[in-house]
């Protein structure tokens, strides 16, 4: 096992690859980014990072000539033939070659487009811009990079028994965690940590203890490479990128209205099983659902990743059985601000009457809260989000007010639109 307070004590060395492959990404990236190239190709996108933690300086903590080095390092990246390999033949979600040849040849000449990046007093300014398969691969190695920068200038000047104690405190930490969900019975869990982790090593680590210590719960984890590595399943199917592109590409409110539904008709026509879930809260998850079309009643399960999940639940659970549908064969993804209590909570209240997953993303890969003085390496919410597409605006408006991005007056638009009233605002955690 590798010891990773050493590899951070010998961090001096020039360039460390923060991200050492262009499928040290999540699944569901590659998933969508086929899904484009088949469906949307022209499509020009910009994509911005979002630090919604502004008490993080990260201007301020991070060199921007290293932030440079990671990010040209990340242009030079191409597919490996063994990760070609692994793309072409594996099985993913019960189906082989899941990426078509058209796709996997233009991914094998892909190399990253340029990036922007500018400081703006104490955060940086950092945009991708271009054509849409391309730029949205930017998203998850760029947060990255951020992620572990970020980690790398707070345990900078550590020793290396400071620093062995350290990742020792937080490996004993996850272990508990991990420890603590043993007695679910029936438990489906899958790393969902890659966007914002600690970094590569300790994601690594995360997973490899999760298979150990949950074997039979733990089903397997979002990020590509380490798939490939720990030979278990890349779990992932869809993001709020989609419909938010598809809607401003929408021409009146009619299209737009229809734009998420828009989604996952393309979406069916490529997916079947497990790879149908809807993510229902761009816009509202009980108006969605309310004007769903009734083939969405027969996909697979539902993912929930804002406002409160319980609620969230019983809106899915109350839909399905209005549809003519047996819940207790439907599935409810869980995968906004996860942690043991709560993954004990949502299994036990639900039990009997949904199945049940969580993907555990942050507090999973990043926790390290209160184990260097001033708390500094608390994990904070950081995005890269596509913020136009076609030089119209994007919008998010969430279940959770919180979470919503875009202008102030085509947020009132899509509120119209999309019928959605008074929400409660909840603290994003991430």
């Amino acid at each position: 096992m590798v010891d990773i307070a050493s590899r951070v004590y010998n961090h001096s060395w020039k360039i460390d690859p923060i991200v050492r492959s262009l499928i040290d990404t999540d699944f569901y990236k590659l998933l969508m980014c086929q899904s484009v190239f088949r469906n949307k190709p022209d499509t020009n996108v910009t994509f911005s990072l979002i630090n919604r933690s502004k008490h993080v300086p990260l201007a301020n903590l991070i060199d921007e000539g290293e932030l440079r080095e990671q990010l040209d390092h990340i242009r030079s990246l191409s597919l490996s033939r063994g990760e070609s390999t692994w793309l072409r033949g594996n099985t993913f979600y019960g189906k082989r070659q899941m990426f078509r040849p058209d796709f996997m040849e233009w991914f094998e000449n892909l190399r990253l487009p340029p990036y922007h990046l500018e400081r703006v007093g104490d955060q940086y300014e950092l945009t991708f811009e271009g054509s849409w398969p391309e730029v949205m691969l930017w998203e998850i190695p760029a947060l990255s990079v951020l992620m572990e920068l970020r980690s790398r200038a707070v345990l900078r000047g550590m020793g290396r028994f400071e620093l062995q104690v350290l990742y020792a405190r937080a490996m004993t930490r996850a272990w508990e965690k991990i420890s603590g969900l043993r007695s679910l019975d029936g438990l489906r869990l899958a790393d969902f940590g890659t966007r914002r982790r600690h970094s590569y090593l300790w994601q690594d680590w995360c997973v490899q203890a999760a298979m150990e210590g949950l074997p039979g719960s733990f089903v397997g984890t979002s990020n590509c490479h380490i798939a490939m590595k720990r030979d278990i399943e890349a779990i992932g199917t869809n993001a709020h990128e989609l419909p938010m592109v598809y809607a401003a590409l929408a021409k009146d409110d009619d299209a737009l209205a229809r734009a998420p539904y828009d989604v996952l008709a393309d979406w069916q026509d490529e997916h079947d099983g497990n790879l149908r879930i809807i993510l229902p809260d761009t816009y509202g998850s009980k108006g969605f659902l309310d004007n769903a079309p009734d083939w969405l009643a027969g996909w697979t399960g539902i993912r929930i990743d804002s406002g409160d999940p319980a609620t969230g639940a019983e809106i899915a659970i109350n839909w399905w059985k209005s549809r003519g549908e047996d819940p207790t064969q439907k599935m409810v993804i869980f995968s906004d601000g996860l942690d043991t209590d709560k993954i004990i909570e949502l299994h036990q209240q639900f039990a009997g009457r949904v199945r049940t997953s969580f993907g555990w993303g942050t507090l999973l890969t990043n926790d390290f809260r209160d184990l260097v003085p001033d708390n500094a390496l608390a994990p904070f919410s950081l995005v890269c989000k596509a913020v136009e597409a076609n030089g119209r605006a994007t919008v998010k408006l969430s279940d959770n007010p919180n979470k919503a991005m875009g202008p102030e007056d085509e947020i009132a638009r899509y509120k119209r639109v999309f019928g959605v009233g008074e929400q409660v605002g909840m603290e994003v955690v991430v």
